[in-house]
């Protein structure tokens, strides 16, 4: 790191701390408020990742096998469940992986830096609109399954599972940012790709796995989320809640500390 950075950083760090709490607070918060606009905004960001998981929800839950749903209770929270992860993950990994890439190579991430805002606040407020986003997803996938999805969910089931799909962001916006801090901004969108469909199709989210897969889907973070919404939803589960938290917090914790290095050798 350069001296010129290190002056930089500890003379945030200095104002920030000479700044009083409140002002700190509604720093970040309005960070948060600007990114998350800016993101709802974005056609091709806010329409793919807001509407394709409660259209293939509708398409397949309601149209194609809404008569199969309708008869068997546990299928219809076993749909619910895979949907509604694959709501909360894209939005957090392409926040993440493909936006701070972008930002990197246009040299915003270096503005943003070296505004007089509290450390990390741009970081936090991409955190924070990836979880506006899961937000959204789930409110609109618990509406559709309540009122013509036919899942039978009660008021602490509701609740239950749509705290797993806020929490279970976390650990993709991780993945995301590391990638963020890894590839360039024409690549990024390639590399969240290779993470995010083998994610997706790989942990069983849709369908059952046969033999070797299943074997191997406890592999990817996307199965222990899973798990822990079809726990919540009250469908069949496998593996103990302990172990997925334990699993996608320890995600959580190694990608974010591997993204942080390699954005403290950036600056």
């Amino acid at each position: 790191m350069s001296p010129s950075a290190v002056s930089l950083i500890d003379a945030r760090s200095t104002e920030a701390a000479a700044m009083p709490r409140a002002r700190v607070v509604r720093a970040y918060v309005a960070d948060a408020k600007y990114e998350s606009v800016r993101m709802l905004r974005a056609p091709a960001f806010g329409i793919p990742f807001l509407l394709l998981p409660i259209a293939l929800y509708l398409l397949f839950a309601v149209v194609l096998f809404g008569e199969a749903i309708r008869a068997d209770p546990s299928g219809g929270r076993f749909v619910f469940s895979g949907f509604a992860v694959f709501g909360v993950v894209g939005p957090a990994l392409f926040g993440f992986g493909a936006v701070l890439a972008i930002e990197r190579d246009q040299g915003l991430l270096t503005l943003k830096r070296a505004l007089p805002a509290p450390p990390g606040s741009f970081l936090i407020a991409k955190m924070i609109m990836a979880v506006l986003f899961a937000g959204i997803v789930m409110i609109t996938m618990l509406a559709a399954a309540l009122s013509i999805g036919h899942v039978p969910l009660s008021i602490g089931r509701a609740l239950a599972v749509s705290v797993v799909g806020l929490l279970g962001a976390l650990p993709f916006c991780a993945i995301g940012l590391l990638i963020g801090t890894i590839a360039s901004g024409r690549a990024a969108p390639a590399f969240v790709n290779l993470v995010y469909f083998p994610m997706l199709y790989l942990s069983g989210l849709w369908f059952p796995l046969p033999g070797v897969l299943k074997t191997f889907a406890p592999v990817w973070p996307t199965y222990h989320l899973m798990q822990l919404m079809l726990r919540a939803a009250g469908a069949v589960s496998t593996g103990s809640v302990i172990a997925h938290v334990a699993v996608l917090a320890g995600v959580t914790l190694v990608f974010a500390a591997l993204a942080m290095r390699r954005l403290a050798r950036q600056a």
